[in-house]
């Protein structure tokens, strides 16, 4: 049960709405196949059974919730419904409207530009870029697409693919030297994709350009899967090496914040992507 008190409720709160809610949300807690009985959603809802029936009935009807057995073993489990506006809701997510503002607040705490690119074909296409106002100005361009091996956005969104997806797309780009500190062998590179995905962001420290620093990391959607990277890309000249780590916890919370406005559901995520195989399908608007 919510621990909702009467201050804790917006101005407009509308009861029946919000117990249909908390319903839905404990029908949701359940093992998958697994049901609730009526008197036991009455119990976690803090309601009584009569209510707690009323509005179950309601949401079955409009498809929400599910129902088998007769008597007192009907079980409720979500219904199909959800799906289909599951997926209505995915459709209308715009990664870049989310993370716009996000990346004006990396920018503004970094001193970097911002940039935020969604997965095409194993490279990263850069879709929108807050830039800072410096008097050397960086060649980063929108719609520009970035290796995978020896980049910031690149790397963050290899490191979130099952590795024989990223030794695939590897395998198929290859690993050409941009600079003395690209690496090439694929090997080393896996393992540290490995590094990448244990620390949350990847650093690409002149490896595609020289003197110049890129520091990515994945976002996620709704069911675990990447759905793009974001990351901030200066000069190295002058930055200590301690402020490295700096920089890629400040990058990693913001790939968090966009992450929790797709809905995604914490740490614990399936991390592989959708449950069928399917790509994200988070709309680039």
């Amino acid at each position: 049960m919510t621990n909702r008190t009467d201050a804790d409720e917006p101005k407009y709160w509308v009861k029946s709405v919000g117990r249909a809610a908390e319903i839905l949300e404990t029908l949701a807690s359940p093992p998958p196949g697994d049901g609730l009985s009526v008197t036991e959603i009455a119990q976690r809802c803090g309601v009584s059974k009569s209510t707690a029936f009323g509005t179950l009935q309601t949401l079955r009807a409009f498809g929400l919730v599910s129902d088998d057995g007769e008597g007192m073993s009907r079980r409720y489990r979500l219904g199909m419904g959800l799906a289909r506006l599951g997926d209505r809701a995915r459709a209308q997510v715009s990664l870049r409207r989310l993370a716009h503002p996000v990346l004006r607040d990396l920018s503004a705490r970094t001193g970097m530009a911002s940039r935020v690119a969604v997965p095409e074909g194993g490279l990263a296409v850069v879709v929108d870029q807050v830039e800072v106002d410096n008097r050397v100005r960086l060649d980063l361009r929108m719609g520009e697409r970035e290796l995978p091996h020896c980049t910031g956005l690149g790397k963050a969104l290899l490191s979130a693919m099952p590795e024989a997806e990223a030794a695939a797309v590897i395998e198929r780009h290859g690993l050409p030297r941009r600079t003395g500190r690209t690496i090439t062998d694929p090997d080393t590179f896996l393992a540290h994709l490995r590094d990448i995905a244990r620390v949350g962001y990847a650093l690409d420290d002149e490896e595609d350009a020289e003197g110049i620093i890129c520091i990515g990391a994945p976002v996620r959607d709704d069911r675990g899967g990447c759905a793009g990277a974001v990351s901030i890309t200066g000069l190295k000249l002058g930055l200590p090496a301690w402020r490295y780590q700096e920089l890629g916890g400040e990058v990693r919370d913001a790939a968090h914040r966009i992450s929790i406005e797709l809905g995604w559901p914490g740490e614990g995520a399936d991390a592989s992507g959708a449950p069928d195989g399917t790509a994200p399908r988070t709309a680039v608007r």
